[in-house]
């Protein structure tokens, strides 16, 4: 099942509520391998006050009646930069697999 569409409209939906530095598509949709139970696993990368967690939590809200399944993980530039080549880590596959789907100018 292509996501393509809906992807596009998640990232431009965080970009535009929440300034990112980047969102990166990163899994099986950015392998082009999505199948009908795959869900949309988005990276953001943005500087956080506070926890993650609740950042994650406000993005889910915001995206909350796009009805694609979806994993959204939020990690702070340093993180991003450091973590990248860390085996085990989520920012690796976004490093190496991912697409951006919106970097800040």
């Amino acid at each position: 099942m292509s996501y393509i569409k809906t992807i596009e409209k998640m990232a431009r939906r965080i970009a535009s509520r929440f300034h990112p530095d980047k969102i990166i598509l990163f899994g099986s949709h950015a392998r082009g391998e999505a199948g009908p139970d795959s869900d949309v696993d988005i990276m953001v990368v943005m500087n956080v006050v506070g926890s993650k967690r609740t950042k994650q939590l406000e993005i889910r809200r915001a995206l909350h009646n796009i009805t694609a399944p979806k994993n959204v993980i939020v990690t702070t530039p340093e993180e991003f930069e450091w973590r990248k080549e860390v085996p085990g880590t989520l920012e690796r596959p976004a490093y190496k697999e991912g697409k951006v789907l919106y970097a800040k100018p």
